[in-house]
């Protein structure tokens, strides 16, 4: 993608700016796994769900308990510092039909245009990856439109156990069925580690088609089969064209804030530091605003952790401590939140929100 060059005044600070960027090549969001906001380890994975890495969701159903991590092994000499790992704690080694467990990130429609997806001009897509597994054997990566209903697979085999191996794969534009241009979810590419007989009793479908389940993993070997299976990936970039170039790598402030537009955590520091002003609306109630630090995709929801005296309202001298908050309301860029419990002021006076305890958080999700 060519550079941009912007000259504008920041509608935050009034200031001007001036910004000389280069448009990112790579569709994938967090491809080198070095953010990790709403946790570095989680255990005890039966569902779906972001649980640690951003941007990866993971789609699972049935196929064995999970642990997930971000974790430091990595191909040696390429640049990584950090992976997804897998670890299979509970086995299933004989599939029920619809299980799975699959890897994923979605990706918004108004960030593909450029591919003309629906046209004769329609663009080729090169994914390419670093993956290291203690299972080998057939694997199946997937694009799956979710604005017309349409996928194409591609099979890459695992040959050496516990040893990294880059793979590459080429997916042929489609001609039919063109991407949103919205905020809405338009493409996902998914990593299949377990597939049921639902999605492996046809024909792997390596062209642009409707969807039909059962030729979506074809082959797919089942790492959800023993407890001492392990997954890692890392590197995954996706880019128009049919040649893959070298993985890019963004500065981490620049990662972050692409991944804050889909999820922003605000953790303590220690057990303190800083989430937001505050204003007692009247004595017994306070409102608490903050700045995201980068627009939102959407109006976002709220996710927080509870506790007792977990937070506090410093004003006037003294501290109010309290246990939970409520959302009051939320744009891309702000959120406002409620307190009306255990906070005792005077009405129009002002204080900050602070964390209380190490335990505490607070995050806002507009995840596709």
């Amino acid at each position: 993608m060519s550079e941009l060059k912007v000259d504008k005044v920041s509608p935050r600070t009034g200031t001007y700016v001036s910004l000389n960027t280069v448009g990112s090549k790579n569709i994938i969001i967090n491809g080198d796994m070095s953010i990790a906001q709403r946790s570095t380890s989680t255990a005890s994975i039966t569902g779906n769900g972001y649980h640690t890495i951003d941007r990866m969701f993971l789609g699972l159903t049935g196929a064995g308990t999970w642990t997930q991590s971000q974790d430091t092994t990595v191909p040696t000499g390429q640049g990584f510092a950090k992976s997804l790992k897998m670890d299979c704690t509970t086995a299933n080694g004989s599939l029920s039909a619809g299980d799975n467990c699959i890897l994923q990130q979605r990706i918004e429609g108004q960030n593909l245009q450029y591919l003309k997806k629906g046209t004769a001009s329609a663009e080729s897509l090169t994914v390419s990856f670093w993956v290291y597994a203690t299972k080998t054997g057939t694997n199946i990566c997937e694009l799956y439109d979710t604005d017309n209903t349409r996928q194409i697979s591609q099979a890459y085999t695992i040959s050496s156990s516990n040893t990294w191996e880059k793979k590459t794969l080429t997916f042929a534009g489609d001609t039919t069925g063109a991407f949103n241009n919205d905020n809405g979810g338009s493409l996902t590419l998914l990593f299949w580690l377990a597939a049921g007989s639902n999605f492996t009793s046809g024909t792997l479908n390596t062209s642009w088609n409707s969807v039909t389940a059962a030729n979506r993993a074809v082959g797919q070997v089942n790492h959800a089969d023993s407890t001492s299976n392990n997954f890692y990936i890392t590197g995954i970039q996706m880019e128009a064209g049919t040649t893959a170039s070298d993985f890019e790598f963004l500065p981490y402030d620049m990662n972050l804030a692409r991944c804050q537009r889909y999820y922003y955590r605000i953790n303590p520091n220690g057990t303190s530091g800083s989430i937001g002003s505050a204003a007692y609306y009247i004595s017994t109630a306070v409102f608490v605003s903050l700045n995201f630090p980068t627009s939102m995709r959407t109006f976002p929801s709220m996710e927080q952790v509870t506790g007792t005296n977990y937070y506090n309202i410093n004003r006037d001298g003294a501290n109010d401590e309290f246990n939970t908050f409520t959302l009051n309301t939320s744009n891309i860029d702000s959120a406002d939140l409620y307190v009306n419990a255990d906070v005792s002021g005077t009405a129009g006076h002002a204080g900050r929100c602070r964390f209380n305890s190490a335990s505490g958080y607070v995050a806002f999700s507009a995840e596709l």
